[in-house]
């Protein structure tokens, strides 16, 4: 076996059959003509990518989720142009009559290529896109290979029929897909709408999120349509059956309709938004995001609370900011019947003052509240407009100040005065214990003594 293949006469047949698949297939006009065209393509491609580019940047470039996609575009747009162009150089070529085998491989991997660098660019899993690249791969391959078209006929002819509908494999694979290209699509238009709507100063906060909710809502719900479209469904079969699901879900997704309902009536009344500050049960903060299931609630401490949307409507809620940001604080003192009583309120208000956060107008003011039994009970009123920045340290920042003043001025914070009464039987034990006390002790016997 080795000595036929080490013989002359074999390699120069060898030789000659490659010589002869050369002059077939390499060294033919049509071979020619495809190279003139891919060569072209490439050619031009960058150009037209530059050109393409610096006209979208003109156009569009102050919108801002173009800068946010311009470098992907750069990249992408070269690319698609050299497909673009051999496409047409394709159909130049078909008119004419020549073969185009070389073109359509050449086309295959040139999808395939730009379906990675769109996979790279856009999906931020590394392991989806990893995914896609060897899908777009293998896709091309395929093609190539000549077994693409076969094997596409196989997933058709393996289904089930429902009905009068006929699920295929290759349908089910095909709305697969579709559906998750859609899905991503009407994901990343909601995102995009929704920070376009969140840069409208005209546009209050409620009304932001709930447009952004409805046109999230509405985008998924016609992907999720074109895809079952895309499998060959009938759309008219889901009318009854669009019926027994909304039973099931009455039944059994009724807390989920709930908060998604009291979502949407949350913002429709306004009664809260992001940024309000609120106090629902033993849980104050501020509002960070209203959700379709829960409102996201965001506490001094960093804690985030997730609240259903129906207990921000059947519990009691207190809005801080709802109208007004100017919230009125109280902090009670209370001094000694013997300190100079005006002396003391005067220096309260004037410790309020000294806190940035208490505005000067309302002006802070003391009241007299009552005559307590270790006391005077003061009263400091004060308003803030920042409730949002915590209640609890400006009020002990004013503590801090009324009690530094009060040293300086000698007004006294009373101590606790208490009576004490005791028990008939026990004052006489306790009389019996004083008198003895009071007793001398024996006298002490000179040490040399003895008893």
């Amino acid at each position: 076996m080795l000595e036929k293949w080490l013989h002359p006469e074999q390699w120069r047949h060898v030789a000659e059959a490659a010589l002869v698949w050369l002059q077939t297939h390499v060294l033919t006009l049509d071979a020619g003509l495809q190279a003139a065209v891919l060569a072209l393509a490439v050619l031009l491609s960058g150009w037209l990518g530059r050109h393409i580019s610096g006209w979208c940047q003109a156009l569009i470039g102050g919108w801002s989720p173009y800068r946010r996609v311009a470098p992907f575009i750069d990249t992408l747009t070269p690319p698609i142009a050299a497909l673009l162009l051999i496409r047409v150089g394709v159909g130049v070529l078909r008119a004419v009559e020549v073969h185009t085998g070389v073109l359509a491989i050449a086309t295959s991997l040139l999808v395939a290529w730009i379906v990675v660098r769109f996979a790279s660019n856009f999906i931020r899993n590394r392991q989806i896109a990893k995914a896609f690249a060897t899908v777009a791969w293998l896709v091309a391959a395929l093609n190539i290979l000549g077994l693409l078209v076969p094997l596409i006929d196989a997933l058709r002819g393996f289904g089930i029929s429902l009905g009068e509908t006929r699920l295929s494999a290759y349908s089910v694979i095909t709305a697969i897909l579709t559906a998750v290209a859609l899905l991503w699509l009407a994901l990343f238009l909601s995102r995009t709408a929704e920070e376009q709507f969140a840069r409208m100063k005209g546009l209050n906060p409620s009304l932001q999120v709930l447009f952004s909710k409805i046109l999230r809502i509405v985008l998924l719900f016609i992907a999720v349509l074109i895809a079952l479209a895309s499998a060959g469904i009938d759309l008219t079969a889901f009318a009854v059956f669009s019926g027994a699901l909304g039973v099931g879900l009455g039944f059994g997704l009724q807390k989920v309709v709930s908060n998604f309902v009291s979502g949407i009536i949350l913002l429709l009344d306004r009664s809260i938004k992001p940024g309000d500050v609120i106090e629902i049960g033993q849980t104050y903060g501020w509002i960070n995001n209203l959700a379709a299931r829960y409102t996201s609630v965001v506490t001094r401490d960093g804690t985030e609370f997730l609240i259903p949307n129906e207990d921000m409507i059947t519990l009691q809620v207190i809005n801080w900011s709802h109208s007004d940001r100017n919230v009125r604080r109280r902090i009670p003192v209370q001094v000694t019947y013997a300190s100079d009583l005006k002396l003391a309120m005067q220096l309260m208000e004037e410790a309020a003052g000294k806190v940035e956060r208490v505005l000067n107008k309302p002006a802070p003011r003391t009241l007299i509240r009552g005559f307590g039994a270790d006391g005077v009970d003061l009263e400091l009123r004060f308003w803030i407009d920042d409730p949002y920045n915590g209640i609890a340290n400006v009020s002990s920042d004013i503590m801090e100040q009324i009690w530094d003043l009060f040293h300086q001025h000698g007004i006294e914070f009373p101590f606790p005065q208490r009576d004490v009464h005791i028990a008939p039987d026990t004052a006489d034990k306790l009389r019996a214990l004083l008198a003895e006390a009071r007793e001398p002790p024996p006298p002490t016997p000179p040490s040399g003594d003895v008893p």
